[in-house]
């Protein structure tokens, strides 16, 4: 409550009349207590937001705050491997996985080691990436491990995790 206090003394302006003080002071409770960096991170871009001068139900929608994460197909020096191989993200995040080196590229989820009630021809690439730079980028709503690789150099070990947390 201090910091909500200092900081509203401090802001004589339109914005600070208007704004949900409320709102603004449970997003902050929540960065500092919370132990969930997908919960903290979301906070975080709320309590942004309505200093921002943003509305409520602005900061409110669930893509506010929501970060796309890039996976590279193929290293730099050509190898075989997604870079990096593992990959966290908040529910309601994307991945963008680009071509880099060494394709064609594509990802393919392992019905077998993805959240059971995920589609995995839904979240799988039907055609490769050919070219440099090419990307395929996809939303992840359902908490869980993602196993995926890459079809054309699964055999070589080109495989990958994505962690999708709540």
């Amino acid at each position: 409550e201090p910091v909500i206090s200092s900081f509203k003394e401090n802001l004589k302006t339109p914005l600070a009349m208007a704004m949900d003080w409320n709102e603004f002071g449970s997003n902050i409770e929540t960065i500092v207590v919370s132990d969930n960096i997908c919960t903290r991170r979301k906070a975080m871009a709320r309590a942004a937001g309505l200093a921002a001068g943003l509305s409520v139900a602005a900061v409110s929608q669930p893509a506010f705050g929501a970060e796309t994460k890039v996976v590279k197909m193929g290293d730099d020096n050509g190898g075989l491997k997604f870079v990096p191989e593992k990959t966290t993200i908040c529910k309601g995040d994307s991945v963008t996985w680009v071509n880099n080196k060494s394709g064609p590229h594509n990802v393919v989820f392992d019905e077998d080691a993805i959240p059971k009630g995920v589609s995995q021809e839904a979240i799988s690439m039907e055609d490769q990436l050919g070219e440099e730079g090419e990307t395929f980028t996809m939303k992840f709503e359902e908490p869980g491990d993602y196993a995926f690789y890459c079809e054309p150099h699964r055999g070589a070990g080109m495989n990958g995790m994505l962690i999708v947390t709540p």
